[in-house]
């Protein structure tokens, strides 16, 4: 690991780097979780859990339904629980440390030998659900009648009785179970290693992909065109591995989803997600046949700003001509983010304000870090940590607005326990999309010169095309390629001209994808982590816009039923969650709300035309 990544020494207070531009930014300090890789407290928390793992199967396995009828179920529950928790503490914590610095081998044999024994210890637990979901429904149903304890835990028992129809023999679902870390758990860790170990040229300098990618948005056009040529270049050297690794994988969940019983390819991800195929089809279909009056209609319009009648794919996500940028620091980002969740809610800055001040956030960029963000909730016992990689611009602020919402949510879920506190993705994007919102509309307002207006709507129009139809057309591209892995492997070719087909429909004739574009589906990290997950952040969008109309609609208790929404966790289905705000994902409208909202955006910046 680098000297400055906490992750390798676990310090007592965060750590700091300073840039010159961005001021100093925090590292995140995991001794919350524990001191250290070489901790006596992780080591015996490792055997606690064996052991415990060990003496949990022993003394329950086999007796479920007598215990159900008798009224002991609630207490087993409870230990269960507890032991969800323990693993969770240990393994979360290996996989942050991991993500601080994915190539240094000390940290990388860290987090294969925890996961390994994680899984060990998991194993023994596998049977609780497999023997509750064959507890007959009435006795189960009797029991929590009869019995407060375990009627709390309701919601968790109503989900895991819908996973019932999908379980496999005991002795199979324990293969699929051990053999996961050899297996997809495998080829996930050769992904994430073999992507931040990949250097890209870019005029001479070496960079790695968040620098990169990065310069995508730099106003010098020489330097965008650089940049996504290096992209290409080192992508098209590796495309060999990625191909194999995103065929074994689709093979991998195809494999699965045979011996399960799942029909169709996504199946398991609208299980997981507790919601109806037919919502995400509505969702699908509406934001498909949105993408002529979406973002055709956008990049045409931004195509004009350019004076070109199309753009280069390194020009998509280029900022504004003759609009002056700057690089923002890290302590004008933090108080952006914070005043405009204070105004919304004093308790959601309080909430916020946390992160910063004791060392919930790792934001530099770093050789070997993870690319990308993300806000990791841990365990209730402890708190969220969020990643990012921040190097001073607008969407770097968005950013952390966006992460901070998740840690909020997070924090705000945790009393839920850790059975009951994680949320489907599909609502798990609600808060940190609608953190956004507040974030851009409390820069817009304070906002009085028009140009700066004019780049500003037309970066928010931009992130919403990114976060709606880019994450359609993701979907869509999942969906061709795992429907086609069935009848055999994918060439890289095929996979090549399946992205170009996808992206080709989503971004319209104004952007022309030229020569080595075809590659970049390879480093996107969701096809590989979490099959079919990107719909979720077009749902989370669609949903927080409509959610955002009542809140501007100045509806009174609208932050209280928010905070009761976020405190749910995952104890609610998204039609009791949105039911208090008048809303239903069910009914095809409610699409079409959404997506008026980034209509609106686009027809205001037309209008500044005229």
């Amino acid at each position: 690991m680098t000297p400055t990544s906490p992750a390798a020494h676990a310090p007592a207070a965060a750590a700091q780097t300073a840039d010159t531009a961005l001021g100093v930014l925090p590292e995140w300090n995991l001794a919350d979780l524990y001191p250290g890789m070489d901790s006596p407290v992780l080591l015996a928390d490792l055997e606690k859990a064996a052991a415990d793992s060990i003496a949990f199967e022993t003394r329950w396995k086999g007796r479920l339904e007598d215990l159900a009828r008798a009224g002991g179920l609630a207490e087993v529950v409870i230990e269960y629980e507890a032991l969800d928790e323990l693993l969770g503490r240990i393994v979360s914590y290996a996989g942050l440390v991991y993500s601080g610095d994915t190539t240094d081998p000390v940290g990388a044999k860290f987090y294969g030998d925890v996961q390994q024994k994680i899984t060990d210890a998991s194993t023994h637990l596998l049977f609780f659900t497999l023997e509750l979901n064959r507890v007959e429904d009435a006795v189960l149903q009797h029991a929590m009648a009869h019995d407060p304890k375990l009627a709390h835990y309701r919601p968790w028992v109503e989900d895991v009785r819908k996973e019932k129809p999908y379980q496999l023999e005991d002795r199979v679902e324990q293969l699929f179970h051990e053999k996961s870390v050899t297996g997809r758990g495998a080829w996930n860790r050769l992904f994430d290693e073999t992507m931040a170990s990949l250097r890209f040229d870019v005029n001479g300098e070496e960079l790695t992909l968040e620098p990169t990618l990065n310069l995508m948005q730099d106003p010098d056009e020489a330097k965008r065109k650089a940049a996504a040529d290096a992209l290409a270049a080192t992508f098209t050297e590796n495309l060999r591995l990625f191909t194999l690794v995103t065929n074994t994988l689709a093979k991998d969940k195809e494999i699965s989803d045979r011996w399960r019983g799942f029909r169709d390819v996504a199946e398991s991800r609208h299980l997981a997600n507790r919601v109806e195929p037919e919502v995400v089809d509505a969702l699908v279909a509406a934001v498909r046949a949105a993408y002529p009056r979406l973002s055709h209609r956008y990049y045409a319009l931004k195509a004009k700003w350019f004076g070109k009648d199309e753009l280069n794919h390194w020009d998509r996500n280029a900022p504004l001509p003759k609009v002056p940028s700057r690089t923002i620091p890290w302590t004008e980002a933090r108080d952006t983010v914070l005043s405009a969740y204070g105004r919304f809610s004093p308790d959601m800055a309080e909430i916020a304000q946390r992160f910063f001040d004791k060392g919930w956030i790792d934001a530099p960029v770093r050789p070997g870090k993870s690319p990308g963000a993300f806000a990791h909730p841990t365990v209730p016992s402890a708190h969220p940590y969020v990643l990012l990689n921040y190097q001073g611009k607008t969407r770097d602020v968005m950013t952390l607005a966006h992460e901070l919402g998740h840690g909020v949510h997070q924090v705000l879920a945790g009393p839920q326990g850790a059975l009951m506190a994680p949320t489907p993705l599909t609502l798990a994007e609600t808060a940190s999309v609608f953190g956004e919102m507040l974030t851009f509309r409390a820069l817009l307002d304070a906002q009085t010169d028009p140009v700066q207006r004019k780049a500003m709507l037309a970066s928010k129009v931009e992130d919403m095309i990114n976060t709606v139809v880019r994450q359609i057309a993701f979907y869509s591209f999942e969906r061709k390629v795992h429907v086609e892995r069935r009848a055999g492997e994918l060439t890289a070719e095929r996979l090549n001209a399946i992205w170009m087909e996808v992206q080709a429909e989503s971004l319209g004739p104004a952007i022309r994808l030229g020569p080595g574009y075809e590659t970049f589906w390879t480093y996107i990290p969701h096809f590989i982590h979490s099959p079919f997950y990107v719909y979720a952040y077009a749902f989370g969008d669609c949903l927080v816009n409509s959610l955002y109309a009542v809140y501007r609609q100045a509806e009174s208790g609208f932050q209280d039923k928010y905070f009761a929404l976020l405190k749910a966790g995952g104890t609610k289905h998204h039609s009791e969650l949105l039911a208090p705000f008048g809303l239903d994902a069910t009914d095809p409208s409610f699409w079409q709300k959404g997506l008026s909202v980034l209509e609106g955006f686009i027809s205001e910046l037309e209008a500044m035309e005229a």
